[in-house]
């Protein structure tokens, strides 16, 4: 069986361009260039369908993958899975949330079962799901956090994997040109920048990095801090930089898109320090791409994927001063800076790139399919 093109079917119970929505769509893309055939199937109506499409990844229609769905509907959906799965002759469905995860064992058939968990508190650590996890071929975790819970939740070691993050490394290759666009755009000139790419949401340490930007100022009136994202704790944020009359010195930036890369290119540092729907925390994957060396908290599989010293610093993400000391040390220290940067760049394309995830999936893919037919 191994090495014969197999046919996944991706079902993601979302609709927005966020948390397991690119990861996914990367992982279509690079399981195509392998030779497989990859399927996508979402709950459609939003911004994941449009990218998707962008990117050349037709999705599947005839099922709705929609968590408000009532029991009919839910039923209906399972109906169609099961004989989607037999018209397309599927070999396994990979499913990335509990609505899924849950419609692709009613409708699997014959095919192996595979869930994806992007963040811990997907992790249901009682009956039923204890019993779906058990039953499943394959569970993944993004990082050792969500490992940790899931063997908790009594799932057999055998069965539970650990995959790294997934980043278009050939995107966030530097762009020169681009971010000087992006200095310009900010009236930065050649002042030290400092960058997030975030929702601005709760518990992402915005408010911590503020804090520590401002500790920075004291050293460095010169430097700036670029806020890059939106969400509902914009207004909240933008008060916090007026109160602390940083007005001038942090920016918002508003969501990006097209020129993402541009905008972290443009970065002298970049800075997460809280892991969001999906905790591979792609953004602090694509800096590294960029790059960028990168301060972060030990959170989601940031300590998995920034090397302390190497490819940025770890930090506490609750200590201002902590987090400001990172940054003062990669501004004062060009040459550690640069490095950082380029060991972070070379890490990304070793573990993040599509191949290489795509790899590590057609493996387990294949380990999942020879248990299913040891036991059948």
């Amino acid at each position: 069986m191994k090495g014969l093109p197999l046919t996944v079917l991706h079902l993601v119970a979302n609709r927005w361009w966020t948390g397991s929505a690119e990861p996914v769509v990367r992982l279509v893309l690079a399981l195509r260039a392998r030779g497989h055939r990859a399927l996508l199937a979402l709950a459609g109506g939003d911004r994941f369908e449009v990218k998707a499409r962008e990117a050349g990844v037709e999705p599947l229609e005839g099922l709705r993958l929609d968590v408000k769905s009532g029991p009919l509907a839910i039923v209906g959906d399972a109906r169609r899975l099961r004989t989607l799965v037999a018209r397309e002759k599927v070999d396994i469905v990979h499913t990335h949330h509990s609505h899924d995860h849950w419609l692709g064992w009613w409708g699997k058939g014959g095919a192996a079962l595979v869930r994806s968990f992007h963040n811990e508190r997907a992790v249901r650590n009682g009956w039923p799901d204890t019993t779906l996890y058990r039953r499943s071929d394959a569970l993944i975790a993004v990082s050792r956090h969500i490992e940790q819970r899931l063997l908790e939740a009594r799932v057999p070691r055998e069965r539970l994997h650990r995959v790294d993050g997934v980043v278009d490394v050939a995107r966030f290759a530097s762009d020169v040109v681009g971010a000087a666009k992006i200095r310009e755009e900010f009236s930065v000139g050649d002042a030290p920048l400092i960058g997030c790419v975030s929702r601005l949401a709760a518990n992402r340490g915005h408010e911590t990095l503020i804090e520590a930007f401002r500790r920075v100022l004291a050293g460095r009136p010169e430097a700036r801090l670029l806020l890059v994202g939106k969400g509902e704790r914009r207004d909240a944020l933008v008060d916090l930089v007026a109160r602390l009359g940083l007005e001038r010195q942090a920016l918002f930036a508003g969501y990006r898109d097209a020129d993402l890369p541009a905008v972290v290119a443009a970065l002298d540092v970049f800075v997460l320090l809280g892991a969001g729907s999906d905790e591979s925390c792609r953004a602090a994957l694509e800096a590294m791409a960029a790059g960028r060396p990168v301060v972060a908290a030990r959170v989601g599989a940031l300590p998995d994927a920034v090397v302390d010293g190497v490819t940025g610093l770890l930090v506490d993400r609750s200590s201002p001063d902590h987090v400001a000391a990172a940054i003062e040390r990669l501004l004062a220290n060009a040459g550690e800076r640069r490095a950082m940067g380029e060991a972070g760049r070379s890490r990304a394309v070793d573990l993040f790139a599509p191949e290489r995830h795509a790899a590590a999936m057609e493996a387990l893919y294949f380990e999942a399919l020879a248990r299913r037919a040891r036991s059948s």
